[in-house]
């Protein structure tokens, strides 16, 4: 197959700005501004263009070590795994790796990480990371220096991944992950009004993510299961978080009559309307506004003000998981993988350890203490 040719495209002064024209990876003619010709000089936009084509023109022929670690990750990483993310997700990771990533290693060749010096400086990068950012920042810093490094090794950019030994310092803070006990979720609902408990019960009762039921529309909730066929995502309609996320949730026999009772309180929008307007009516209740101004005062007043969304779905995929609910029911309701719920959303009520190892002692023969607790307490 011919090699790319080498390009060296003039800067041309256009309308006041200086615009060249390149062909990128593959082969589609691009233009780029490289700035004002008033406050750029030449020279500065020749060198930004040698930035930007640098990746282009080292693939001509065989992929060299000298390839910058910005550029690389620029134009060669994000153009091609950018195409599996969601546009939430493209987001989140773009301003991650710009503000950590590319902020401290733009201007390294790829090469200069190729021995064990690389990976005991990245690991270090992580250890200084972990003393002033979260677990799962950190944990995220992580995979994308393997995954950045895996993709440079695959081009030929690499002979090994100086990440791929890395791991996540004992320092990084976990933020500690509560969940409500059964009382507390009656608390919960005594004080709320009827939309927020309807909207509460969507979130503790049917374990959906807030994303999903501001989304809703009267039809997709009307009868005893909710269809989730789309997100919010920061103001905007998005599809559902996941290819599992798009499913069918059950609602029980009280959610589905507050549910109702709720949709027979609003002007009749068709069904198509929001299930939970703004006062505009043409758009979905922003989440964070309708928690700060209608359940986090009601909340405080009972002791709950440290209660969530991420809270809520974390005490219905515990609570079912101390009644007894199978973990693929619980997975299926709340629209992710059997691994991810019973990892990441249940954690086990004290009563239930309690009776586990008792449960325990009891067929090892241990029976003396409970037998002596009882007759304590006649």
């Amino acid at each position: 197959m011919r090699g790319r040719r080498y390009q060296k495209p003039k800067i041309k002064n256009v309308k006041g700005y200086w615009i060249a024209q390149y062909r990128d990876l593959g082969g589609t003619k691009r233009k780029v501004s490289l700035g004002p010709v008033k406050t750029t000089k030449k020279s500065d936009a020749e060198e930004r263009l040698a930035t930007i084509l640098e990746p282009i023109n080292s693939r001509r022929d065989e992929p060299s070590p000298n390839m910058k670690f910005g550029p690389f990750v620029r134009q060669v990483y994000l153009p091609y795994y950018s195409r599996k993310w969601k546009r939430s997700t493209a987001a989140t990771n773009v301003d991650r790796l710009q503000h950590h990533l590319l902020d401290a290693f733009e201007e390294r060749p790829l090469g200069s990480f190729a021995s064990g010096r690389g990976r005991d400086e990245f690991q270090e990068f992580l250890d200084a990371k972990a003393r002033v950012l979260s677990y799962s920042t950190v944990a995220h810093l992580r995979w994308d220096l393997k995954q950045i490094f895996d993709m440079a090794v695959s081009e030929g950019y690499n002979e090994r991944n100086p990440a791929k030994l890395l791991f996540i310092p004992k320092e990084a803070s976990r933020a500690e992950t509560r969940r409500m006990n059964l009382e507390e979720v009656r608390r919960f609902f005594a004080v709320l009004d009827l939309r927020e408990r309807a909207i509460g019960g969507l979130a503790v009762l049917a374990g959906l993510r807030p994303g999903e039921i501001f989304a809703l529309t009267r039809s997709s909730a009307e009868a005893n299961y909710a269809s989730i066929q789309q997100r919010v995502y920061r103001g905007e309609i998005d599809t559902p978080k996941t290819f599992k996320s798009r499913r069918s949730a059950a609602l029980g026999d009280q959610l589905s009559i507050w549910v109702r009772q709720w949709v027979e309180l609003l002007p009749d929008g068709g069904p198509d309307g929001w299930l939970f307007p703004s006062e505009r009516g043409t758009t979905p209740l922003a989440k964070d506004n309708v928690w700060r101004r209608h359940f986090l005062p009601r909340l405080k007043e009972v002791g709950l003000e440290w209660v969530n969304f991420q809270v809520l779905r974390r005490t219905h995929s515990s609570l079912l998981d101390d009644l007894g609910v199978d973990p693929q029911v619980r997975a299926d309701q709340m629209g992710h993988d059997v691994d991810v719920n019973q990892n990441g959303y249940t954690k086990s009520s004290m009563d239930r350890r309690n009776h586990a190892v008792n449960l325990l002692e009891r067929a090892l023969g241990f029976e003396t203490a409970a037998t002596e607790k009882s007759v304590a307490v006649m």
